[in-house]
């Protein structure tokens, strides 16, 4: 469980986030809004990047807002960005291996544990391939095994189904929804693909110009009202 309480971000005199309370359940969570309306700014606070002018984050009973951020990772938080981060000259293998070295876990089982971080995401690639070499839904799905791999407790997904055919989003859908009860993480997703917030995620929040506007069941919120006039345009949602 992660508890939000109060999350207020200044840049200058704008308000990406503005007094946000919120909480996550255990499972897959959906953040949603449209584009500027604090997803991003929220993730980068998780992560460290970006200090809140005030507000309190406990997840699984911890203060993360008072680690180091690079102590994060450690702790278990893991993360995908609108851009790739996986470094292409080096192997799928060794793209996992650098996200377990920084992990709480030991090096004996790390062989071990990036193997099944591999296989568990469905890579069909060899993991000596390097990643440069993949299309994009393979690229993605190293993105994903490194965000499984270690022990995490805090996944953080920034939009990874985008530009994706259905096929491989389909299969990161079913990826994502069996993280939670592969490794005991809480994944909060972000994206603006409704089909595959619905698929995966139990609970949604939404944001709206840096306001929490609902939160609740997936398929109540999609149906708001609010939400409807805020992000998704129409009151036909599947």
């Amino acid at each position: 469980m992660m508890e939000v309480s109060g999350l207020t971000v200044r840049f200058g005199g704008v308000l990406p986030l503005d007094d946000v309370s919120v909480t996550f359940e255990s499972s897959t969570c959906g953040l949603i809004g449209p584009n500027g309306a604090g997803k991003t700014t929220f993730f980068n606070v998780l992560s460290g990047f970006v200090t809140p002018a005030s507000g309190r984050v406990r997840a699984f009973g911890e203060d993360l807002l008072a680690m180091a951020h690079y102590r994060r990772a450690r702790w278990g938080l893991r993360r995908t960005f609108q851009t790739e981060q996986a470094i292409e000259e080096l192997s799928v293998y060794d793209n996992v291996a650098m996200i377990h070295e920084h992990s709480r876990l030991t090096s004996s089982k790390r062989r071990d544990d990036v193997l099944e971080a591999i296989s568990f995401v469905g890579i069909q690639a060899s993991p000596s391939d390097r990643v440069g070499t993949l299309g994009a839904g393979e690229r993605r799905l190293v993105e994903m095994a490194r965000c499984v791999v270690g022990s995490p407790r805090l996944v953080l997904l920034d939009e990874p189904a985008a530009g994706l055919p259905d096929d491989e989003t389909n299969h990161l859908a079913a990826v994502i929804r069996r993280i939670p009860q592969h490794t005991g993480a809480l994944v909060v997703l972000v994206d603006h693909d409704m089909g595959l917030v619905s698929a995966t995620c139990e609970t949604t929040s939404v944001l709206d110009f840096g306001h929490l506007i609902a939160s609740g069941p997936t398929a109540e919120v999609l149906q708001d009202e609010r939400v409807v006039n805020a992000y998704l345009g129409t009151k036909e949602v599947a």
